[in-house]
């Protein structure tokens, strides 16, 4: 067994020998696995997002390399990600590869700004459903689009058109490419159950290479990757835009802040899986941010942090940031070696790796999550955002509703009037829980008028905040309510006081057991029998 002792040479000093003893037996292996993992992903990536295919490879190079090198977390394995190719297409569309790929580097130097500046953590204050719904909406527009291709048609422009154009690319599909895209989805779905020596290789790999030597036997005619030259052919230098200046900088936004949140939060992950160093956040996006700027200048899509890779990284035994680099060199000898291959495999092959990616996108912890917080409508507004207008005004509409009902919940009192006690002798209780301000003065009136005049009521005010209007409301009808001959208590179980209202600023207080209770017009306190 592999110990902390055998990498010493000497008092505290690492031996070269025995760390090429661990590379050799940890992560040059692992990252044979995640380069397996890497290829056909990463093709399939790029036919999403509209770019060149090699593009695609190029961006796992660098990711791997760069990023594995440069940035904050050990484990953690870069490249192109499935959670940008909306993004990308969107911005190919618009303003064309080249233009995209300065889109790309603009947006690594922002990260690396970022970086530099240390706000890496405040780039996590996201709601937990945004970020599902986030992906969610990610993973439909994939589908929308990709099960296109699978039939034998071409991708969409939108996920509108995408929906509106199904019934008739269903009619109209090609046998042959749903046959081999079928053949895909079917693999990815059943590898799972398979014996533990089948599934050494890779679900992604065995999927694209059986369906693509069947292809190849059969004959079929399917359209197949168009991969005109090698890498080197591939390799071009990004192009500064001539106008839209505003809609540019609005791409280099979205993809820097989605770089960098998809980044750190599938670095976190990776942490979990592990016992070894955790994540310098800030160190990892400059590191993400420096693969980003060489990425788009040397013609790639844009790099993240890839949770499935990552995974598959710590899972094949990786131990050090070696593993992540050399899955990069693996990756760059295959574009040089072996970039003809690319040119049988059909294009439904790549899609039905695609559509299976995109519905494992749609998780349904996230929607369990979304449902048990209450956040279903911010779930839903997110994910529709995402797939009908663009990912960056559906992440904006998610967290404003996030934040509308954080506040909602902040600024406001659960409120409850029951009867309680026998019915010879029957009493009230008024249950003021949270938060009692000026917005919860419609809900406590209506709680107040449930209960019968001359009753005897108890209010129990279990609250740490308490503003003027919302005593004010209190005293007046606690005074009405004595004047018609009922009696009224407060119990204060919370943390502010009615007394202290009116004294100073309204405030949210720590829990403490004195609370006091304002006089009545009597000069006696509320809360005395």
């Amino acid at each position: 067994m592999h110990t902390a002792a055998d990498d010493l040479d000497g008092p505290g000093r690492p031996a070269l020998p025995a760390r090429l003893r661990a590379i050799a037996r940890h992560d040059l292996p692992a990252s044979l696995v995640v380069f397996l993992v890497a290829v056909p992903l990463s093709l399939g990536i790029a036919v999403a997002s509209g770019a060149p295919v090699m593009a695609g490879v190029i961006a796992a190079a660098v990711g791997g390399v760069v990023a594995g090198a440069l940035g904050g977390s050990v484990l953690q394995v870069s490249g192109p990600a499935a959670g940008l190719a909306v993004i990308v297409a969107d911005l190919v569309a618009r303003f064309g590869w080249a233009v995209t790929c300065a889109i790309t580097v603009a947006a690594g130097l922002l990260q690396v700004l970022l970086g530099l500046a240390r706000v890496a953590r405040s780039a996590l204050a996201i709601s937990p459903v945004v970020v599902h719904a986030m992906l969610a909406g990610i993973g439909v527009t994939i589908v929308l689009q990709q099960v296109h291709v699978l039939l034998g048609g071409e991708q969409q422009a939108s996920a509108f058109t995408a929906v509106t154009a199904l019934p008739a690319a269903v009619a109209a599909a090609d046998p042959a490419a749903v046959a081999v895209g079928g053949l895909v989805v079917a693999l990815l779905v059943l590898w799972p159950r398979l014996p533990a020596r089948v599934r050494l290789v890779p679900a992604p790999l065995a999927a694209v290479l059986i369906a693509t030597v069947l292809a190849a036997v059969l004959a079929l005619d399917v359209r197949r990757v168009a991969l005109p030259g090698d890498l080197l052919d591939a390799v071009a230098p990004p192009v500064l835009p001539t106008g839209q200046w505003a809609a540019v900088a609005g791409g280099v936004l979205t993809v820097a802040l989605a770089a960098s949140v998809a980044s750190l939060l599938a670095a976190l992950a990776i942490d979990r899986t592990h016992g070894g160093p955790r994540t310098d956040l800030d160190r990892e996006l400059v590191g993400q941010g420096a693969a980003n700027m060489v990425s788009g200048l040397l013609g790639g899509l844009p790099v993240t942090g890839e949770i499935a890779r990552g995974t598959a990284n710590v899972d094949a035994g990786a131990r050090t940031r070696v593993s992540a680099v050399l899955h990069g060199v693996w990756v760059l000898l295959f574009a040089v070696l072996l970039a003809g291959s690319v040119r049988q495999v059909p294009l439904a092959v790549l899609a039905g790796l695609l559509v299976v990616v995109g519905v494992r996108l749609v998780k349904p912890a996230g929607i369990r999550a979304a449902r048990c917080t209450g956040e279903t409508a911010v779930y839903l507004a997110t994910v529709l955002g995402v797939v009908f207008v663009n990912l960056l005004a559906g992440v904006l509409l998610g967290l404003g509703l996030a934040l509308l009902l954080v506040l909602r919940r902040v600024v406001t009192a659960r409120i409850r009037a029951e009867q309680v006690g026998c019915p010879d002798a029957p009493r009230w209780r008024v249950a003021v829980v949270g938060s009692l301000s000026f917005l919860a003065l419609p809900a406590l009136v209506r709680a107040l008028t449930e209960v019968p005049p001359g009753s005897r009521v108890t209010i129990d005010l279990e609250v740490d905040f308490l503003d003027l209007a919302a005593r004010d409301a209190l005293t007046e009808w606690a005074r009405r309510h004595e004047a018609a001959g009922g009696t009224v208590a407060v119990a204060p179980s919370g943390a502010a006081a009615l007394a202290a209202v009116g004294s100073g600023p309204p405030r949210r207080v720590p829990a403490t057991p004195d609370l006091v209770s304002p006089p009545d017009a009597g000069g006696r306190g509320a809360g005395d029998p």
